[in-house]
């Protein structure tokens, strides 16, 4: 297996309007990395002049076909093909999405930790909104991209993949409009394949999101994830996103619905008895955030909206469940805005 450098990594970025955050990220691509690093931009339909802030950062350029329906998988598969056909020496491809930052030094971080582990597939580091304190989304955004340093099942978007292994797996379903990450880690891992996030600053990552709706909306776009893994491969050995998928069902339809039902005929006990259920919840998650470093103020937040979220994830739940019924293509759940 060939040693993986800076010269033999390639980049694929993907990105639909998303405007000055994509000027950030090719910047940021040309500025940490030698100019003869090949970066690859697959657009996915902008009407934002995105297309153009591409060319004229003299980038590989893939127009993605509207007329199937995208996905971020398809986007990036797109991507890994035109890198490797045009660039066949390539060894490792780094995968980023349009509305991130590189940041310096982690390539080389990154493709040391795999030459001195050749039965990893995957790497991925520390990823940090750019902006945590605009909003309180913002900030639970970043305390989700925290993943523990160590050995993982799975990683997000934005990782270094070997090429060889990438091929190996077939790439990512292009099929799935979320949740194409940890699948595609599940096959990897399936193949003898290793996935660690090591201890590194990734990327600055801009969520940009202000309302509670876009919230709401990426909750049930999490709750569709949960639904489509769990159908997948939660009867496999890895049980991915059983419990959540149980957890989903029991915490956002059966103890609201029930307490609701019934709390005429309790006299409302069984409506004190739900707040209190829910209350635990977010002492037993605000206590395991403390034990991870967070501070009581970040800790609240996170595990507050965590139990909240619920509901919006069975209803994506319940989405998934009944387009499967009803053998339906899956349709993009968007929550970002696109200006910048």
């Amino acid at each position: 297996m060939s040693n993986l450098s800076v010269t033999n990594v390639g980049i694929v970025a993907i990105g639909r309007n998303e405007g000055a955050r994509l000027v950030r990220c090719l910047a940021s691509l040309r500025t940490h990395l030698p100019a003869t690093v090949p970066i690859v931009y697959i657009d996915s339909g902008s009407t934002d002049g995105s297309v153009a802030e591409a060319k004229s950062q003299d980038v590989e350029i893939v127009n993605l076909d509207m007329s199937v329906p995208f996905t971020g998988a398809r986007a990036r598969n797109a991507g890994f093909a035109r890198l490797v056909d045009k660039f066949p020496n390539v060894e490792g491809v780094q995968f980023i999405d349009g509305d991130c930052e590189l940041l310096p030094g982690w390539i080389a971080a990154a493709t040391n930790f795999l030459n001195q582990h050749p039965q990893h597939a995957v790497v991925f580091g520390r990823l940090r909104e750019r902006f945590p304190e605009a909003s309180r989304y913002n900030q639970i955004a970043d305390l989700e991209w925290a993943a523990p340093v160590g050995e993982a099942d799975a990683c997000g978007g934005i990782s270094l993949m070997r090429t060889v292994a990438f091929k190996a797996a077939g790439g990512f379903n292009p099929a799935l409009i979320c949740g194409e990450e940890p699948e595609l880690c599940i096959r990897l891992r399936r193949l003898g394949w290793k996935i660690y996030c090591i201890d590194a600053d990734m990327a600055l990552h801009d969520i940009d999101m202000h309302r509670f709706g876009q919230w709401w909306k990426r909750s049930v776009r999490g709750g569709w994830a949960v639904a489509q893994g769990s159908d997948m491969y939660g009867q496999a050995a890895e049980r991915y996103k059983y419990k959540e998928h149980i957890s989903g069902w029991l915490w956002g339809v059966l103890l609201p619905v029930g307490a609701l039902l019934t709390a005429r005929m309790s006299n409302g006990i069984t409506l004190v008895l739900l707040a209190i259920a829910y209350t635990l919840q977010i002492v037993r998650i605000y206590q395991a955030r403390q034990r991870r470093g967070n501070t009581a103020r970040q800790s609240l937040l996170y595990a507050f909206f965590c139990v909240v979220s619920k509901v919006p994830q069975a209803i994506g739940q319940g989405k998934y469940w009944i387009n499967r019924w009803q053998n339906k293509p899956a349709q993009l759940i968007e929550y970002k805005s696109s200006n910048a």
